[in-house]
């Protein structure tokens, strides 16, 4: 089995369609054997589904994701698990203990770089989407 999990600084990153980066975990008889961090190359949205697949993931970790990606990855046959927050590599151990904490409702419905939240100005590109997985700071 391969994990995947949308990755920035050893955390989630809370925007599937802007990571940069992905972690993936190689597991054979529910325990991790190797790992490693791949670059996604600029590719987006769409495309990341099929560069999961490429990759031979089965199932992707993620903060926020939006309703585009989550059809293409169902359509790829890969299992996600949105609204997740964290450490990557705690992630995957929940996920491979079956306490992940995941929001299995998680949608991102903007995909406008910058938004208002209260007095301040949030990039979402690195805040992921404000209620779904991500957070808004000042």
């Amino acid at each position: 089995m391969r994990i995947a999990v949308t990755y920035h600084n050893d955390m989630v990153f809370q925007h599937f369609g802007h990571t940069e980066q992905f972690k993936l975990y190689d597991v054979e008889n529910g325990k991790i054997v190797g790992s490693q961090v791949v670059d996604t190359n600029g590719q987006g949205h769409g495309a990341l589904s099929g560069f999961l697949a490429q990759a031979n993931v089965d199932v992707l970790i993620c903060g926020g994701i939006g309703g585009g990606a989550q059809t293409a990855l169902q359509e790829s046959g890969i299992q996600f698990f949105g609204g997740v927050t964290g450490q990557a590599d705690d992630a995957v151990s929940a996920y491979l203990a079956d306490k992940l904490t995941y929001d299995p409702n998680v949608h991102c419905d903007h995909h406008t770089h910058e938004h208002a939240c209260g007095d301040h100005a949030c990039h979402e590109d690195k805040h992921g989407c404000d209620g779904n997985g991500g957070s808004c700071h000042a």
